[in-house]
């Protein structure tokens, strides 16, 4: 799969690796051309996410050993589907997201505008972002 774009335009960082997630079961939230579900938005579960999540079809907090997944909790990361985070989106309970670990493929379901207002980490970019303008402008 080579290197891997998150949503910001830099290098994709992993999303978790307890439980470890990804469609290929990497920590990573890769996308990749057998992953019809784009497993992109790398999350951190919060108890109305789980809840919406399980009353539309997709029970994400029980355990399911035959697949080896463990359940989420609250707090818990884990790449979800760019698709269904829109839709939690949407509905007003869409988890929060790690920019840093969501592929730019998510971009084709959701807008960067509404990922960075549900980002853990919209802080940090926006700094980096400063940074980065700053440098360039020769300001300090």
């Amino acid at each position: 799969m080579g290197s891997e774009v998150n949503c910001l335009g830099t290098t994709l960082v992993s999303c978790c690796m307890d439980p470890v997630t990804g469609f290929y079961r990497t920590g990573s939230c890769q996308v990749g051309p057998d992953d019809l579900g784009v497993h992109a938005v790398c999350i951190e579960a919060t108890e109305d996410f789980l809840v919406f999540s399980k009353a539309a079809g997709n029970d994400l907090s029980t355990p399911n050993m035959m697949f080896g997944f463990p359940g989420l909790k609250p707090g818990d990361r884990w790449c979800l589907c760019a698709s269904r985070w829109h839709e939690a989106f949407l509905a007003g309970c869409a988890p929060l997201v790690i920019l840093a670990s969501t592929h730019e493929r998510a971009l084709d379901y959701c807008s960067l505008a509404d990922l960075k207002r549900h980002a853990l980490d919209a802080d940090l970019n926006a700094l980096m972002e400063d940074l980065l303008l700053n440098k360039g402008s020769g300001t300090s």
